[in-house]
């Protein structure tokens, strides 16, 4: 009788321990090897890594805070519009506006499909002499060469602008560098606002008016 219980006991501890081994076994292979602490560095970088995906994906720069928050010239308002119309309701770029319209060049960059605009912002033109503002907005020939150059071909991501050289509307190349939220264009015009969609093309507003290349 005594052995049949030590037989009974036996069995049921064989049949326990290879429950506890299946289950263990299962365990190992549905983890990832991973050790708590990893699985959350690994979660913190993903979530920061989508933080900057996102933050990127909007308008950025310290000239944003100059567009309005709503009506036609907002960014949601602008991104209605194309883009010389949508230009023209930003009052940050009004002397941009009536420099196209002086070029006649209005019909033309609303019309184009994918493009980036580097729109210099008023500021940038009050950079220039009074007296040679005036003679370029006089000279049609010479307004059109300095503000196709501002045009390039397609609608260039943040990320495009890090290390990039684009053809411009008026023929020459238009290169730029940086990163993050930082951009400047032909090494000389700093990126204000960057990032702004219209119906047709993106823009980034700059801090300075860009000269074409002397043939």
């Amino acid at each position: 009788m005594l052995t049949k219980k030590l037989m009974i006991a036996s069995s049921a501890a064989a049949l326990a321990l290879g429950l506890s081994a299946c289950g263990g076994g299962e365990a190992a292979e549905s983890g990832d090897g991973a050790s708590p602490e990893e699985n959350m560095e690994s979660t913190e970088e993903t979530m920061a890594e989508e933080n900057m995906d996102s933050a990127m994906s909007g308008p950025f720069g310290p000239a944003c805070a100059d567009v309005p928050a709503e009506g036609a010239g907002s960014f949601s308002g602008m991104a209605e519009d194309p883009v010389a119309t949508a230009a023209s309701n930003n009052p940050a770029l009004s002397t941009l506006v009536d420099a196209v319209t002086q070029a006649d060049l209005v019909d033309t960059l609303n019309n184009a499909e994918d493009i980036t605009v580097f729109a210099p912002a008023n500021a940038a033109f009050g950079q220039i002499p009074e007296e040679d503002l005036n003679a370029l907005l006089e000279d049609r020939d010479q307004l059109t060469e300095v503000l196709t150059y501002h045009v390039v071909e397609g609608k260039q991501t943040p990320a495009d602008l890090e290390n990039g050289t684009f053809t411009s509307l008026q023929g020459a190349d238009v290169t730029t560098s940086g990163s993050g939220e930082d951009y400047t264009v032909n090494d000389e015009a700093g990126v204000v606002c960057g990032n702004v969609q219209t119906a047709n093309a993106t823009v980034y507003i700059i801090d300075g008016v860009l000269m074409p290349p002397q043939n």
